[in-house]
């Protein structure tokens, strides 16, 4: 293995790639510093491209019945709500919600001379 070879032997970056044939010396090095931050075993997991940034992580079971219970609840209350507290607009009792449109209806022009 290149950097247990380049520890072993105390070779820098350039010899190990002079050594092993390695054209890149940023290969090695990031082989480097996943072999200190993560061991032996953090070179044998295979990277290849970019890491994926797209997917969020999965959250715990109990959070996620949590919030699920919390939209639920949501929801009820919103129905009920709706049939409880009903917006003005949805009356039907209001006097110019009766008479908008009708032809009875007469409207009022008032002129304002401008100044």
């Amino acid at each position: 293995m290149v950097v247990e070879t380049m520890r072993e032997e105390h070779l820098s970056v350039r010899e190990a790639m002079r050594r092993f044939g390695i054209n890149d010396h940023k290969i090695i090095e990031r082989w480097e510093r996943i072999y200190l931050e993560e061991g032996a075993e953090g070179l044998a997991i295979e990277r290849r491209g970019r890491r994926s940034t797209g997917r969020p992580k999965k959250l715990p079971s109990k959070v996620e019945e949590d919030l699920l219970a919390e939209v639920q609840r949501l929801r009820a209350e919103n129905e009920y709500l709706k049939k409880i507290c009903k917006p003005w607009f949805w009356r039907k009792s209001d006097a110019s919600a009766e008479n908008a449109g009708s032809p009875e209806t007469k409207a009022e022009i008032s002129f304002i001379p401008s100044a």
